[in-house]
């Protein structure tokens, strides 16, 4: 890996070069007003783990379009009253897996929800959620799928789960509604930021090197997936570019971090080729209040790891305990 990207000091006052949608916030009321008019229940099933040290539930909440998406709900055994929230967002590829792949947040002592990822967890982890909707032509992967329209996009259905989990963590046992964080890696990273930005009831939000920030200049800085999957895709659709970037605007995280009105934490790997940072500083650089930040000048996408695990663990348990 090397610094292919912006110096530090121009990177601090980056900002994406591409407007947002006209009409972006009316975009994401409608999603979220027709997903919400969708209905569905939230249920909640004990779930066998033979874990000593955690009740795990199977949950299933209502999505975009009220589609069933699936979840744990993980609670520290023994411990009284309400807690406060991790909602955890998973990286590309990945599903909600097994219970005891997931530990760490309950571990330390917040009540977790794993949100599956529909229509992936077929790549590191194994997922439980469908997605039920088909696509135009699109590259191999996720990120093109829906490019001929905003309402087609398959991170606008993503997207809107997550801000879903948020009201769904309200009907689940244990759950203390005032104090919900987000958190993710990479693609759970997007996530957790676009949910922050558009759920009020996320009290924080956290993001090691987000996904979905600056998607034209990231397809235009590496061909490693996902970005890659979008360079791909336009180098056989010649002369689309402009029209499927357009459309790609409305989920671009750049476009929806001025509306984070929690305190956010975000770590970014200088040498990221996968999520090049001049696009995680876009988003950054637009927060009304500036984020908790750590940077790693000799890390690539997995930023500060385990470091980054342990730092932020310890910034929650001050934020909401």
């Amino acid at each position: 890996m090397t610094l292919f990207d912006l110096p530090l000091e121009q990177l601090r006052t980056y900002r994406n070069q591409r407007p947002a949608p006209t009409g972006l916030e009316e975009f994401w009321d409608r999603t979220l007003d027709e997903a919400r008019s969708a209905g569905g229940e939230v249920e909640c099933l004990p779930a066998s783990s033979g874990l000593m040290t955690v009740d795990a539930y199977d949950v299933t909440f209502p999505g975009f379009a009220g589609e069933p998406v699936k979840a744990w709900w993980l609670l520290p055994r023994g411990v009284p009253g309400q807690r406060p929230v991790v909602i955890e967002m998973l990286g590309y590829g990945g599903g909600r897996g097994l219970v005891h792949e997931r530990l760490h947040w309950v571990s330390h002592g917040f009540a977790q929800l794993v949100m599956d990822t529909r229509g992936q967890g077929s790549t590191w982890n194994a997922g439980a959620t469908a997605d039920p909707h088909g696509s135009g032509p699109a590259a191999p992967g996720m990120l093109t799928r829906g490019v001929d329209h905003p309402d087609h996009l398959y991170f606008r259905r993503l997207a809107t789960d997550a801000v879903r989990a948020v009201d769904a963590v309200r009907h689940l046992p244990g759950a203390d509604p005032a104090r919900i964080a987000t958190v993710g890696h990479s693609q759970g990273g997007a996530l957790a930021l676009a949910a922050a930005a558009l759920h009020p009831l996320v009290a924080a939000t956290a993001a090691r090197a987000p996904f979905l920030c600056g998607i034209a200049r990231a397809a235009s800085l590496t061909d490693l997936p996902p970005y890659g999957e979008l360079s791909g895709y336009l180098a056989v659709h010649r002369g689309t570019a402009e029209q499927v970037l357009a459309v790609l605007e409305h989920i671009d995280v750049s476009h929806l971090a001025p509306r984070i009105a929690c305190p956010a934490w975000v770590s970014v790997g200088l040498m990221d080729a996968t999520c090049p940072p001049s696009g995680i500083f876009g988003a950054i650089n637009v927060m009304p209040t500036a984020p908790e930040l750590r940077v790693w000048p000799w890390n690539g996408h997995e930023a500060g790891g385990a470091d980054d695990d342990a730092h932020l663990a310890a910034w929650l348990t001050d934020l909401l305990t």
